[in-house]
């Protein structure tokens, strides 16, 4: 206690000083933090699409801008249900509207009638719709609720005017706030004939699901298989993008911040070299000097660790309500971002402090003594 008490005497005695670099600091740590909340929410969002109906995995294109815009064929559909191992494979076409405030993230999905049990759509009132009624439309139970829609009712969606025929359920919280379309008209309405975006295929029971995803990847180069989360970028390149980003921000963030705390540190150094020198003739070891040193610079990174989660969380907060972005993002505060916080701060300050400590820990104790 003694120790931690000398060192946050030291620290407090410049107190503009250490409050700056905290600040400093707490930009760098608020920025990562930030963008980390961003690409976890938005992997969150979008694999959560995946994850609509009921599948063992799902199939998309490799390498695609995004899952929206994964593109599939009529003959790799048929290819993927003629595999070994395939139980079923239900091919569905996706896009996205902005209903209204409520909903700005609607999810619209083509899918043919009989798809719709495979697919573990269960329809809770009303009727499926005809497998060319262009004009009939189904609703899952939550947006339902919110509009108050029931079977009969009609929903404008892109200028255009649907019948809502039946409400569904899938279990999912993205599936139970989309709407689902007759397969044919839908793909002529996004110019996508014979077109589709993922499959969710059902492996037959006691089949390894590993195999099946192997056999499905070795025959099919174009398409990527995707069971987790955490196989999300093999089908977005812009979630890749934005991960990349993300890691390339935290260097810089790490290398600025610590610049900015071996600034701090060796202006201390200049200050307190007699201090120095005194502590080293009363017995002070060097390593004690560099540990001081050390700790000074860990206290100012927590510091602005503390203010940058706080930078973070408004920052996160304030994009969330920010109308591209709304019903997308939406951030988890989990125990792993103030880790992540912790981490970046202790390494800044370890690093920022590193070259000053060691020419304080070598500074000779009678050069120290004769400086003012």
């Amino acid at each position: 206690m003694r120790w931690l008490r000398l060192v946050v005497q030291n620290v407090s005695a410049k107190r503009v000083r250490s409050l700056l670099t905290a600040i400093a600091v707490a930009v760098g740590v608020g920025s990562v933090l930030t963008l980390g909340l961003i690409t976890e929410s938005l992997r969150t969002s979008a694999a959560a699409i995946l994850q609509v109906g009921e599948a063992d995995f799902t199939v998309a294109q490799r390498g695609a801008p995004d899952i929206i815009s994964s593109v599939m064929t009529d003959q790799q559909l048929a290819r993927l249900s003629r595999t070994s191992g395939v139980r079923s494979a239900v091919g569905v076409l996706l896009d996205t509207e902005r209903l209204n405030d409520q909903n700005p993230l609607f999810i619209e999905i083509g899918i043919t009638p009989e798809a719709l049990t495979p697919f573990g759509v269960h329809i809770l009132r009303g009727r499926p719709f005809g497998a060319t009624a262009d004009q009939e439309m189904l609703l899952g139970w939550r947006v339902a609720n919110t509009l108050g829609i029931v079977p009969g009712d009609q929903l404008k969606i892109a200028g255009s005017t649907k019948t809502v025929v039946g409400i569904f359920s899938t279990g999912n919280v993205f599936g139970d706030s989309a709407g689902m379309f007759p397969l044919v008209p839908f793909q002529a309405y996004e110019r996508q004939p014979s077109g589709y975006s993922l499959a969710f295929v059902r492996v037959r029971p006691g089949t390894p699901i590993a195999a099946v995803e192997h056999r499905v990847a070795e025959e099919n180069p174009n398409l990527t298989t995707i069971r987790s989360v955490a196989d999300f970028g093999r089908a977005d390149r812009n979630y890749e993008f934005i991960r990349t980003a993300d890691k390339a921000a935290t260097i810089v963030a790490v290398f600025v911040g610590a610049l900015i705390v071996a600034n701090t540190m060796l202006l201390a150094l200049v200050e307190r070299t007699h201090e120095f020198g005194v502590l080293r003739s009363i017995g002070w070891s060097r390593w004690q000097l560099i540990f001081l040193i050390v700790s000074e610079a860990l206290v100012v990174s927590l510091l602005g660790a503390a203010l940058g989660v706080g930078l973070a969380v408004a920052a996160t907060e304030l994009l969330s309500h920010v109308s591209a972005l709304e019903g997308i993002l939406k951030p988890a505060y989990e125990a792993g971002i103030f880790y992540r916080a912790l981490l970046t701060a202790a390494v800044v300050g370890f690093f920022g402090a590193l070259y000053p400590a060691v020419r304080v820990g070598f500074l000779s104790p009678m050069e120290a003594l004769r400086r003012e």
